[in-house]
């Protein structure tokens, strides 16, 4: 059975968007970039939600080929593309780089996911993190907390109709003040 992990950069306050989708202040400085483009070559398989999907997806399969761009930039591009993709949306009539859509039921497909081998699976998007949460398929919660007060916007949780007992598994403090937790669904 494939390990689901929700990862995502949020804000002191709980978010990660401000209100308007801002996430400007969550730009990751190149230690705490490194961390995430090494998740990425990690993942056996990502899952996106709509909105993150057309955030990453312009800018991601190219970037490598943009002037100015870094060799961790590169590095991460490449993987990015590399890796398996499943998005899920009820709008979007087409996807590439190496993804395929789903319009159905996303808990169903979620739970056939997990079911299969292979690599460990990261899912993206608030959204689809709250329906896979409220489901119970989430097996790690890993947030990346910037010090920031944002003040509204979409939370990195969702409502949920019982409790959800963590274990810490992992910290780690990056520069500026940034803070990594990972946490295990104890089941």
């Amino acid at each position: 059975m494939r390990k689901l992990t929700f990862a995502m950069n949020l804000s002191v306050d709980g978010y990660i968007a401000a209100p308007g989708g801002d996430i400007g202040w969550s730009v990751p400085g190149d230690e705490l970039f490194q961390w995430w483009s090494d998740r990425v070559g990690a993942t056996g398989l990502a899952l996106y939600g709509r909105r993150l999907w057309e955030t990453m997806s312009p800018h991601w399969p190219t970037a490598d080929q943009q002037p100015g761009t870094t060799p961790a930039e590169i590095e991460f591009a490449r993987r990015w593309r590399d890796m398996p993709k499943v998005v899920f949306s009820s709008t979007l009539s087409a996807v590439d780089w190496n993804a395929r859509l789903v319009t159905g039921d996303a808990v169903t497909e979620i739970t056939r996911l997990k079911g299969e081998d292979g690599g460990p699976m990261d899912i993206g998007g608030a959204t689809l993190a709250a329906a896979a949460m409220r489901a119970g398929l989430i097996d790690e919660y890993v947030t990346v907390t910037h010090p920031v007060l944002v003040g509204g916007g979409k939370p990195f949780f969702t409502a949920l109709d019982t409790w959800v007992n963590l274990t810490l598994v992992d910290t780690r403090a990056f520069p500026n003040g940034v803070v990594m937790t990972e946490y295990r669904t104890r089941r």
